[in-house]
């Protein structure tokens, strides 16, 4: 195969990750019937904007009103529903004053009226809501030591749930008694609803939990109020029944991506939607196994490709790092574990289409990643260990990018091995 067809399966493999999600298309199928009185639409995340404006579009004479909230450059048209933006990841003022909003509209409701919550991933950040006696600064605090920290996200969102007064089934507690529907677009590895924008309509289950070593995890710099809440096991207030509907998550769009891999007459070859751990690890891991592949399979048989989702992290420490996201850090990893090796091309790319901060996705890498790296003047090693990927991609011009998707289900990634 190519170099130019092996890019294009792996960009179109993508694309069809992405649009697995598209909450235009998917949210339809898990709508409730059309209520006869008011609905409330309340929402956070990357595709809840987007969410709102299809519910508009399907519900054209409903009482429908509301407010969601997402990043910056994530808002759609609409009508009914109020979009509101915030900062992602590091919370602003914005994103406080949006979940003040939210509790509000949310404590409205009536139990006449049917509360419709549209969850999606990113939504934590998008919600600071300090639970007393932390201050808004104290929740940002936490954020940034999180986002430093390495911590596995469900760890993180243990966190999350415990500091706020949204997450964790805050949003539900308000809307009582009115009936509360969520729809949600997963971006975390098992779709918990609880670990989906850190569950702020499902109950919090690691309310009554000592979190006393994610605590000591994050360091000397975390403050002795949170610290104290932290080692706290009280049970949080109980919620009503939970209507939770699953609308979109990482499996089915990797399926989809095999699907047309297979279609292309290319193996897939599924490892699945909850790889997690260091980025640059599984990168050098990810390598043995396409090494392998290459070399032990039989020549002439048609090419594999190793499909895989989940989020990784990325532990900074104390160093200022450079430019990158979690997807180009594991793609600079892999290339320089592949070191050259033929007939190997993989991307990898965050599905909501911003890895980490950055304007890109992801990027893509073949066996010259290595070599054009080093011929426009970039280190790679020095590079990977300065957290530099981006940059580093940037120059060869292997981003990938494709703007704010408007949904979110987590990382994807893929590695396209023909036998040696």
């Amino acid at each position: 195969m190519s170099r130019e067809k092996a890019q294009e399966l792996l960009l179109t493999m993508f694309r069809a990750a992405v649009s697995a999600a598209d909450p235009r298309d998917v949210l339809k199928h898990y709508l409730p019937e059309v209520p006869t009185g008011r609905v409330i639409v309340v929402g956070a995340g990357k595709a809840s904007a987007a969410m709102a404006q299809t519910v508009e579009d399907l519900w054209p004479d409903a009482d429908v009103t509301g407010a969601v909230v997402v990043p910056y450059g994530h808002v759609v048209q609409t009508q009914r529903i109020c979009i509101m933006e915030a900062a992602h990841p590091v919370p602003d003022r914005a994103g406080l004053e949006a979940a003040k909003t939210l509790l509000d509209i949310a404590s409205s409701a009536t139990a006449e009226d049917v509360v419709l919550a549209l969850i999606s991933g990113g939504g934590s950040s998008l919600l600071p809501c300090p639970k007393a006696p932390l201050t808004f600064e104290d929740e940002v605090h936490v954020n940034r030591l999180l986002l430093r920290s390495g911590l596995a996200i469900d760890d993180m969102n243990k966190v999350r749930r415990r500091i706020s007064a949204i997450k964790g089934g805050g949003l539900a507690r308000a809307a009582t008694p009115a009936k509360v529907v969520t729809l949600a677009i997963s971006d975390v590895p098992g779709d918990n609803p609880a670990a989906i924008a850190s569950g702020p309509t499902v109950p919090d289950p690691s309310a009554s939990e000592d979190l006393s070593s994610l605590a000591k995890a994050l360091g000397q710099d975390l403050p002795t109020k949170v610290k104290d809440i932290l080692s706290q096991t009280n049970v949080s207030d109980t919620i009503g029944s939970v209507d939770f509907r699953l609308i979109a998550a990482p499996q089915k769009s990797l399926e989809t991506a095999a699907l047309l891999a297979k279609k292309s007459g290319v193996l897939p070859i599924l490892l699945g939607d909850a790889l997690e751990g260091e980025a640059r690890d599984l990168g050098a891991f990810m390598a043995g196994i396409a090494r392998s592949v290459s070399t032990h399979g039989t020549p002439g048989h048609p090419p594999a490709v190793l499909i895989s989702g989940g989020e990784t992290t990325v532990t900074i420490g104390d160093e200022t790092p450079g430019r990158g996201g979690r997807n180009t850090e594991f793609l600079l990893s892999l290339a320089l574990e592949l070191n050259g090796t033929e007939a190997v091309y993989a991307i990898a790319g965050d599905t909501d289409g911003i890895d980490g901060t950055e304007d890109a996705a992801g990027a893509i890498i073949g066996p010259n990643t290595l070599r054009d790296m080093r011929r426009a003047g970039i280190d790679p090693v020095a590079a990977l260990a300065d957290h530099n990927s981006y940059a580093a991609f940037a120059a060869i011009g292997a981003l990938v990018k494709t703007g704010p998707t408007l949904t979110n289900v987590n990382d994807f990634r893929a590695i396209l091995v023909e036998c040696a």
